[in-house]
């Protein structure tokens, strides 16, 4: 049931994604010195702001968690704007984010890992991004960023190693068929770099939000 609450959040969170869109065009500071204008990566960062805080709340409705796990959602919109806008997961981001996922852990505070769980958790947040970076070597420069494997490493300390799994395998899901789509209206070719970040970003988000 939709609650003023999770009315208020969704709100919320569509401010912040516009804030998080024009920060993203601004910052890291492009080298041209150019600030992008409105277009559709700003629609983009709004609704998914609206829908991953909104979402929050209706999911995990004992205040704490709510607040640890929409934290985290913020970062991941931000996250989503600057890669959207510059190709990059800015380190001043997915960095802290590791450390900030273990306090979850230790402090208790964290639905989906326990102290208990934290050596699996950990090993799996530090295999499997090392894996799809291995993995990634034959494609060249460019088929999964540094961005993208730290980020991982938080989600899986977040989350836990099945969310971590699913998020990766749904974000490569989600990147499959937007890709095919462009292709085949013609809108890039299979030499364009398309960034995975986005995707593995919508992967978390489904990983937190949607699996039990």
């Amino acid at each position: 049931m939709i609650t003023p609450l999770a009315i208020l959040l969704a709100v919320a969170g569509a401010a912040w994604g516009f804030v998080a869109d024009r920060i993203g065009a601004r910052w890291p500071e492009h080298e041209d010195g150019s600030v992008r204008p409105l277009d559709w990566r700003t629609v983009v960062a709004v609704a998914t702001g609206a829908l991953a805080l909104g979402a929050v709340t209706l999911r995990f409705p004992e205040p704490v968690q709510a607040l640890v796990l929409g934290a985290y959602l913020v970062a991941l919109v931000l996250l989503l704007a600057t890669d959207l806008d510059q190709r990059l997961l800015p380190d001043v981001v997915t960095l802290p984010a590791i450390p900030l996922a273990l306090l979850t852990v230790l402090a208790g505070v964290n639905p989906f890992v326990s102290v208990s769980d934290l050596p699996i958790a950990l090993a799996t947040a530090i295999v499997i991004p090392a894996l799809l970076g291995v993995l990634a070597l034959p494609f060249g420069a460019g088929a999964i960023g540094m961005g993208d494997l730290k980020l991982l490493v938080s989600l899986g300390i977040l989350a836990g190693p099945l969310r971590l799994f699913t998020g990766v395998v749904y974000g490569a899901l989600l990147a499959g068929v937007v890709i095919v789509v462009l292709l085949v209206a013609r809108r890039i070719t299979l030499k364009t770099y398309i960034p995975f970040g986005p995707f593995l970003i919508y992967g978390a988000m489904w990983a937190i939000l949607v699996v039990r």
